[in-house]
């Protein structure tokens, strides 16, 4: 998912913004959001529905065999679409956003985020399987800086991926919130680091 040797990269990274501001950065990356495996169950399930109606209307199997290929469908499908592609490709994108929200808010809580001393906690959140990045901040930034700066460096790091750069697309969007952070949360003379630089990895 990502090296090491990137890992480390992305983990100086938080900690050299962390330098100029009394704010934290908190970087995690899950390979996926959900697992959504009521999905090819359900579309089996549908399919599995439909199926004896033309074998009814056009044929003259009996019930029994009907009953039999259908049972085949739905066992079929279900393995079928249960390879993560295709899975994930079955799920509304709605659903798959509000996924990956609701992951990255249990993360931010998870990861001590409302816990530091200002309430000026900042997750930077990567669902890989959803394409989905999101910035969340707590109140004593979230307060003072416009909204559209985070979506502006989460549709920059979202190009980047797309684009095959996600560690360096990942760099620049802790550079650009440690900027913000630098500007609405500067370092306190007792100011300590509250919590991990390292990047979490979710598999």
């Amino acid at each position: 998912m990502i090296s090491p040797d990137d890992q480390m990269r992305l983990a100086h990274a938080i900690s050299d913004e962390e330098d100029n501001t009394s704010g934290e950065v908190v970087l995690v990356i899950a390979e996926q959001a959900g697992h959504y495996r009521a999905i090819p169950l359900l579309w089996a399930l549908l399919a599995a529905l439909i199926t004896p109606w033309p074998l009814i209307w056009l044929t003259s199997i009996s019930t029994s065999r009907i009953f039999l290929i259908q049972l085949a469908v739905a066992l079929t499908l279900s393995l079928a679409l249960s390879w993560p592609k295709l899975r994930y490709a079955l799920v509304p994108r709605s659903i798959r956003r509000a996924q990956a929200h609701e992951a990255a808010s249990h993360e931010f809580l998870r990861r001590g985020l409302t816990r530091t001393r200002e309430k000026t906690g900042v997750l930077i959140y990567l669902a890989l399987a959803e394409h989905h990045a999101e910035i969340l901040a707590d109140t004593g930034v979230a307060d003072r800086v416009d909204a559209g700066l985070w979506a502006d460096i989460v549709a920059d790091l979202t190009a980047a991926i797309r684009d095959g750069r996600m560690t360096e697309g990942l760099i620049e969007a802790i550079r650009r919130t440690g900027a913000i952070l630098a500007e609405h949360a500067p370092p306190r003379l007792d100011d300590v680091d509250e919590l991990p630089n390292k990047v979490i990895i979710l598999m």
